[in-house]
């Protein structure tokens, strides 16, 4: 029984732990950037099909230790890759390495493709096509100071672009780390969400999506139909029980806004093309301006921080403001608020009970959980956003 990795962002590795779980996989385990686990390829297909947090699944097809490039060389060259697909498909090689004590990475990309092909050679009589942007087949190494690591990517383009999605702009949050930020937040179908300053709306598309239950990978090819082990008899029920399981679009208690027209039109267009435009209540205001839209909820958000906006002033300037705006108008809910800013702890001036360290890229972030208890703070006399909020769904 072959061994596999799920990479995910940073910070995720304990909520991808326990999706797996919940999805039936055996020995789930949290690693650094991911987690590990042990089944079949279709246990990678179930992986691949349901989970909203891992980034892609890898088969670990070879693991040792090397000194030097021809050790390299030779542990690829070792694996029987004819077993898995033939040189009529096209391959990519990616490699990452922590502390790696040989000099050039693309050297070492370039042996473990040079043995790949010269094994097919070998064992089918022809090499591969190589091909960088859309390949059939792609396989990973992994190197740290003393071990290497070669898998065999089953999922190709990464989990989190989702099958039915179109992108109007750059998301500043992937969706498989907005699922994970929703996991963390204990948010569930059913409970209020809010987020006040959406920009393309990946949360909110991820809520109801999850809402309604959709699989993550429904409409989108994967790796493993290309490779030799591939079963149409595994994959078909398990897809069509998934397709089944999705619920018809129907209106749900997720609101969003934002104070640029641009992105919330740039979300309406993306909720259209997942057929989710019923479902997520939409308007144009700003954050300092509205109302919690319901008595209890939660708010969860990714305002603009640092390299989005750029200018400290103006962030240093609007989180007091957003806290003040917590404190007065949302008291009953929970805020949940991603910032790659961390002066926030003390500029937003609310005692965060909950601190969890992710990333988002390759910005360090911090997850601020803000319990804001019903009648523990001062309410506005009226809450002229709400209603404002609801005339406009009219």
């Amino acid at each position: 029984m072959p061994d596999f990795y799920a990479p995910c962002p940073k910070g995720l590795e304990g909520p991808l732990a326990d999706e797996l779980l919940d999805l039936g996989v055996l020995d789930a385990r949290a690693q650094d950037a991911g987690v590990s686990f042990r089944g079949t390829l279709r246990t990678a297909m179930l992986v691949n099909l349901e989970s909203r947090i891992a980034s892609r699944v890898l088969m670990r097809v070879a693991y040792g230790s090397y000194r030097t490039e021809e050790d390299v060389y030779a542990a690829a060259l070792a694996v029987r890759w004819e077993e898995w697909f033939g040189p009529e498909l096209t391959l990519k090689v990616e490699t990452s390495a922590i502390k790696c004590p040989l000099k050039s990475i693309d050297f070492l990309t370039l042996k473990v493709k040079d043995a790949i092909c010269d094994r097919l050679r070998e064992r089918r009589g022809a090499r591969p096509s190589i091909d960088t942007r859309e390949p059939d087949v792609q396989v990973h190494l992994h190197l740290d100071r003393l071990q290497l690591t070669l898998y065999l990517d089953t999922t190709g383009a990464g989990l989190f672009r989702r099958g039915d999605a179109r992108d109007t702009g750059v998301a500043p949050l992937k969706k498989n780390l907005a699922a994970g930020i929703l996991r963390i937040a204990g948010w569930r179908p059913g409970i209020p969400l809010y987020d006040p300053m959406c920009g393309s709306g990946t949360l909110l598309t991820e809520a109801a999506e999850i809402s309604l239950r959709r699989a993550p990978g429904l409409g989108r090819p994967f790796a493993f139909h290309n490779l030799a082990g591939f079963l149409a008899s595994d994959w078909n029920p398990m897809y069509d029980a998934a397709e089944e399981r999705a619920l018809p679009a129907t209106g749900l208690p997720i609101w969003g806004s934002d104070i640029a027209g641009s992105a919330v039109e740039m979300t309406r267009e993306n909720l259209q093309a997942l057929g989710l435009a019923e479902s997520v209540h939409l308007k144009q205001v700003n954050v300092l301006e509205t109302s919690a839209p319901v008595a209890e909820g939660m708010l969860v958000t990714n305002p603009p921080y640092g390299v989005r906006v750029g200018e400290d002033e103006e962030m240093a300037a609007f989180y007091p403001e957003f806290g003040h705006l917590l404190k007065r108008r949302f008291s009953g809910w929970t805020a949940y608020v991603l910032s790659g800013d961390l002066r926030i702890a003390k500029l937003i001036r609310l005692a965060a009970s909950r601190r969890t360290p992710l990333f988002n890229g390759q910005i360090e972030c911090r997850l601020f959980e803000y319990r804001l208890v019903a009648g523990s703070n001062r309410r506005d006399e009226e809450r002229p956003g709400q209603e404002a909020y609801r005339d406009s769904e009219d």
